[in-house]
C-alpha cells in the first residue's frame, strides 16, 4: 500500500454558530477576534449572529438547534456564546450571569452538543477589557479553544 491508500478520509473543518451579544461593544469585538483567530487557525469556518445581551444567548442557540433539526435545515458542529454582564449596584447582574451560564450548559447537556462559554463575569468594564485584549489572557480565544476540544471529543464518540 501507498501513501495515504486506505487512510481514513482526514475529518471535515468544524463549522461553528458564534451567538454574540455586543451590549459592551469594544469587549465583544475583543472577544470576537479572540475566537476568529483560533477558530481560523484550526481551519474552522463559522457564522456570526448577534443578539441583544447575555440573557439571550441561550435562546438563540436553542432556535439554531432547532433548525438543525429540521430536513435541509443548517449544521453547525459547536455552539460559541460570547458576550459580558458587568456587575452593578442591583441584584440584575447576578440573575442575568446565573441564567445565562445555566442556560447555555442545559443546552449542552439536554442535546449533546458542544457549547463553550465566553461570557464574561466581571466587576467592572476595565476587568471586561482586560480579558478581550489581543494577548495570551483573551477569553473568546479561551472559549474557542474549548469549543474545539469539545467537538473533537463529540466526533471521537460518534456524535
Amino acid at each position: 500500500m501507498t501513501a495515504g491508500e486506505g487512510d481514513a478520509p482526514a475529518a471535515k473543518p468544524p463549522h461553528v454558530l458564534i451567538v454574540e451579544a455586543p451590549y459592551y461593544a469594544e469587549v465583544a469585538a475583543g472577544l470576537l477576534a479572540g475566537a476568529r483567530r483560533i477558530l481560523d487557525d484550526a481551519g474552522a469556518t463559522h457564522e456570526l449572529v448577534q443578539v441583544a445581551g447575555a440573557f439571550e444567548l441561550p435562546g438563540a442557540i436553542r432556535m439554531a438547534i432547532r433548525a438543525m433539526a429540521r430536513a435541509g435545515g443548517p449544521h453547525w458542529d459547536g455552539f460559541l456564546a460570547l458576550g459580558c454582564v458587568v456587575r452593578g449596584e442591583t441584584d440584575h447582574y447576578d440573575h442575568i450571569a446565573r441564567e445565562a451560564a445555566r442556560g447555555l450548559m442545559d443546552l449542552s447537556v439536554q442535546f449533546g452538543v458542544p457549547v463553550a462559554f465566553g461570557v464574561l463575569t466581571v466587576h467592572d468594564e476595565a476587568q471586561a477589557l482586560a480579558r478581550a485584549r489581543d494577548d495570551e489572557t483573551n477569553k473568546g480565544a479561551e472559549a474557542a479553544r474549548a469549543l474545539l476540544a469539545q467537538i473533537a471529543l463529540a466526533r471521537r464518540w460518534g456524535l
